[in-house]
């Protein structure tokens, strides 16, 4: 279903918006945290987020291609801007009311709310590695086929969870072996676009004792310790760049936080990625500095300085 028409108009319509329109690359201002991280949170370094009027706007004057949020943000907005720009619903949320805490992607709303709305792609997130991933799997690959079938385009966040993953004292959930299934598991289900955290690591399947299967060339043929090629096993697992990569600009980190994020499009890029997703860098912000902070990004990828590795 991914190669009909209808949604190959909507896949140009994500690519053909912004300042990186028809570049073959895209900046996406994503703004779901009030619900994966509470809003209180999200929006109190600056208010005038709680306003889903403020995220579309900082999104437009950001010259992103697209703004991805919550049903709630964009429907409250939508007859003001879904013509005016790409809406990327996300259908499903970790929320964090329950007590104790859990982590586990569910619905919140459907396929056809996020079409009604103008929407020109839904996203879904999918907790791979974690007790709750085959019922994700199953329900974001349904949810997929139908935005196919209604024209829409797909994006997937491909996230490790599960504490498994930490061992003596290392952090695999960024390791780019893992990620890198994650990913591939992710086209797998029709997802158009993967979004993937940037690589941190390598070698986790060595590291965890009786899990899954890997091989010694992926380490000493396919990836090096140099976060180019880390992030370049991840497209390999994209149908070697078939379908696009974009990483994340990770979370807000103060005075740092433009200067990572134009590392981490650097090494997306020179990877052979297609785009960054950077949201709480930007809105956490006055919207001044964040629109410098997209904008810088962007950057990047209008630079024909820098190329693939």
């Amino acid at each position: 279903m991914t190669g009909t028409p209808q949604v190959m108009r909507s896949i140009q319509a994500l690519y053909g918006n912004g300042r990186l329109a028809n570049t073959g690359y895209m900046s996406i201002l994503p703004v779901d945290q009030g619900i994966e991280h509470s809003a209180g949170a999200s929006f109190a370094p600056n208010p005038i987020y709680f306003d889903g009027d403020k995220i579309v706007e900082l999104a437009m004057e950001g010259g992103c291609n697209a703004v991805a949020s919550t049903f709630g943000v964009l429907g409250s907005v939508a007859r003001k801007y879904a013509h005016k720009i790409p809406f990327i619903v996300k259908i499903n949320h970790n929320e964090l009311m329950t007590l104790p805490n859990k982590f586990d992607q569910v619905m919140f709303g459907t396929v056809e709310s996020a079409w009604d709305m103008g929407a020109v792609a839904v996203g879904a997130t999918i907790y791979f590695g974690s007790e709750e991933s085959t019922r994700q799997i199953t329900e974001v690959a349904q949810a997929f086929q139908y935005a196919h079938e209604l024209g829409m385009a797909t994006i997937l966040w491909c996230y490790l969870r599960n504490p498994g993953f930490k061992v003596d004292g290392k952090d695999y959930h960024t390791a780019a072996d893992l990620t890198g299934q994650a990913n591939h598991l992710g086209v797998t289900i029709q997802a158009d676009i993967i979004k993937q955290k940037l690589p941190e690591s390598n070698g986790g399947y060595n590291a965890i004792k009786n899990y899954g299967k890997t091989h010694k060339k992926v380490y000493s043929d396919l990836t090096t310790d140099h976060p180019i090629d880390l992030c370049r096993y991840q497209v390999a697992n994209c149908y070697m760049g078939r379908i696009g990569l974009i990483n994340s600009g990770g979370a807000s980190s103060g005075a740092s936080a433009r200067a990572e994020a134009v590392k981490t499009a650097v090494i997306n890029k020179r990877a052979g990625g297609q785009g960054l997703i950077s949201g709480r860098k930007a809105f956490q912000r006055p919207m001044k500095e964040g629109v410098q902070l997209l904008n810088a990004i962007q950057d990047v990828y209008l630079d024909k300085a820098v190329t693939i590795a």
